[in-house]
């Protein structure tokens, strides 16, 4: 098979450089380059005239979510490295410039675990802010979309499970929803539209192979002669693979799946009427060919005995370049006025690149800037013991990075042991570099925690986050100085502690296989023993134990379970311990 190509010299650089050459193409834009955000650049004029709007997510998309900044649509949008979610810092900055102080701001969150943690960490630091500060608080509002039906979800009737996954029909709320809040909508106007949009909109999506990503090459490929239906745009499996056949067959099928579906039955009690088509090209599905998906798509709507009265057709939301196409369809209202009223909202221009053609945006005045956080150096710390446990923890990284990354490759996206070992190297380097105040474990941790969070991104980054954040505030709880010293006992403890703040915001427990079913008898057994060498063994036990556990939690509740195949994150996680036990 041929290899995909890609022209990146550098991975590490390229959504940076992209996003900057998007707003060279787009003079109405300005970017962030620190914090990866893209805004429009009357920016000052919208928050004095309309409620503001932002989304965003993993890069990969495009022009998902940078191409749609723009009057009309989102007044700004935040990136995340390839397929993983941007940080809550980086969310809190977008949200912090945008914020309208008379008109509110409503935040888009894709539903995916890492977007949902990242965003609404980011809201709830905001909210903290405000009311720290004296101000009151403020008028945020966030919509959570999820609008695939193409979900293979053992947990669907789990309140607490993941859900369906934020698809194209992100865009169809952003537009709508970005309308309203150009015509003068209040925030709560704005917020009903995006909730009608999202709890409209229904969408299955099919691709020919999965994406090949930069940097790391294709996680997986299809047969010549296979179509796989339902996969995500991150390259997770889809719950169908089948024989390729021709579109005339292969696309009135999607289309019945979507009607077919229960939630689309739900939303409409069964009853034929008017609908919103949009067809979404991929990535790396010719134009011709999606003009004949846009024809077929529109003909079985019909055929169906729905009305398609506006047929969307082009590229909004893609994974990379993979070779697929995805249909969206709106259900409109039944009542004629307020059909009318979202008709009219789709049909407003939006001045922004990935929905209409180039339009310049005078700059209305300068933006508020983030204010700046420089870091100083740290003394050298007098504890050598931190030191080794750091560097047995990259060690163990590195050894174990193949292996993560097989597993992972297996029931996801194949990016998690990059991700452990980006943390790793990042938390490494630090210590090198006596920037890690190690004679002072809750404030290198909370160091750590910063270093994570800026290295490793996506859903497990800020679940390490997290914990590092509720394990510094309880080791600086029990205020153990000189003369009553941090023992293992005591580490539990506070891991136990750590992990209480964790569940705050993540629906993750034991048994649901993921990192946590490593993490808590780790913490359990120090807590109860002491001993480092049987939390170790408690920890190797539960990670063993996810092989056999079928996924609730995190991309691979998408995937078939396959038996014997541990959990990535779980085993990764597994590695740093054994480092961090063998140096201390």
């Amino acid at each position: 098979m041929a290899v995909a190509k890609h022209f990146v010299t550098d991975a590490k650089t390229l959504v940076r450089d992209s996003i900057r050459g998007l707003v060279l193409a787009n003079p109405h834009l300005a970017f962030d380059s620190d914090q990866k955000v893209v805004f429009t650049r009357d920016l000052a004029l919208q928050r004095r005239q309309q409620v503001t709007l932002f989304c965003g997510g993993g890069s990969g998309h495009e022009p998902a979510h940078a191409g749609f900044v723009g009057r009309g649509m989102l007044t700004a949008a935040v990136a995340g490295h390839v397929f993983a979610s941007p940080t809550s810092s980086q969310v809190l900055s977008c949200l912090r410039r945008v914020y309208s102080e008379e008109h509110g701001t409503l935040v888009v969150i894709k539903n995916y675990t890492g977007d949902v943690l990242n965003f609404g960490r980011a809201v709830e630091r905001f909210k903290s802010e405000r009311v720290n500060s004296g101000k009151p608080l403020p008028k945020v509002a966030t919509i959570v979309v999820g609008d695939d039906v193409g979900v293979v979800n053992p947990n669907d009737d789990d309140e607490g499970g993941v859900g369906r996954r934020g698809l194209a029909g992100t865009v169809l709320v952003n537009k709508l929803a970005g309308a309203k809040a150009a015509s003068g909508g209040t925030l709560e106007q704005v917020k009903a539209t995006a909730d009608y949009v999202a709890a409209h909109t229904f969408t299955i999506g099919c691709a020919l192979n999965a994406a090949s990503v930069p940097g790391l090459g294709m996680p997986r490929q299809l047969e010549d002669d296979e179509v796989e239906v339902g996969m995500g745009i991150h390259n997770e499996p889809g719950f169908e693979k089948k024989a390729l056949t021709s579109a005339d067959v292969l696309v009135p099928g999607l289309v019945s799946h979507i009607i077919d579906s229960a939630p689309f039955q739900k939303a409409t009690g069964g009853s034929a009427g008017r609908v919103v088509l949009l067809v979404n090209n991929l990535g790396a599905t010719s134009n011709i060919e999606l003009g004949l998906v846009t024809k077929l798509a529109t003909e079985a709507v019909q055929a169906a005995g729905w009305e398609p009265v506006r047929v969307f057709s082009g590229t909004y939301m893609t994974g990379l370049a993979m070779p697929g196409a995805s249909i969206s369809l709106l259900v409109l209202p039944g009542d004629e006025q307020q059909r009318a009223a979202l008709l009219a909202l789709a049909d407003q221009p939006a001045e922004c690149s990935g929905w209409t053609n180039h339009v310049h945006v005078e700059d209305a005045g300068s933006t508020d800037e983030d204010a700046g956080n420089l870091a100083a150096r740290i003394e050298p710390a007098a504890d050598k013991r931190w030191e080794r446990a750091i560097a047995g923890a990259y060690q163990c990284a590195v050894a174990a990075e193949p292996e993560v990354t097989r597993l992972d490759q297996l029931m996801g996206d194949g990016d998690c042991g990059h991700v452990l070992l980006a943390g790793a190297t990042a938390i490494h380097d630090a210590a090198a570099q006596t920037q890690l105040p190690l004679n002072d474990p809750p404030a290198a941790l909370a160091h750590i925690s910063s270093l994570v969070e800026d290295s490793m991104g996506g859903t497990s980054g800020i679940i390490y986050c997290l914990f590092l954040d509720g394990l510094a505030q309880q080791l600086r709880g029990l205020d153990a100085g000189a003369a009553a010293p941090l023992t293992p006992q005591l580490w539990g403890t506070a891991m136990l502690g750590a992990l209480e703040t964790l569940y705050q915001y993540t629906t993750a427990r034991p048994g649901h296989r993921t990192l946590i079913d490593a993490l808590q008898p780790f913490a359990k057994t120090l807590a109860d023993t002491g001993s480092l060498e049987a939390a170790l063994e408690a920890a190797i036990n539960g990670a063993d134990a996810t092989a056999h556990m079928q996924p609730k939690r995190g991309r691979a509740v998408y995937v078939q379970q396959k038996d014997s195949i541990a959990d990535a994150g779980a085993v990764g996680l597994v590695s740093v311990l054994k480092g961090i036990v063998g140096a201390l």
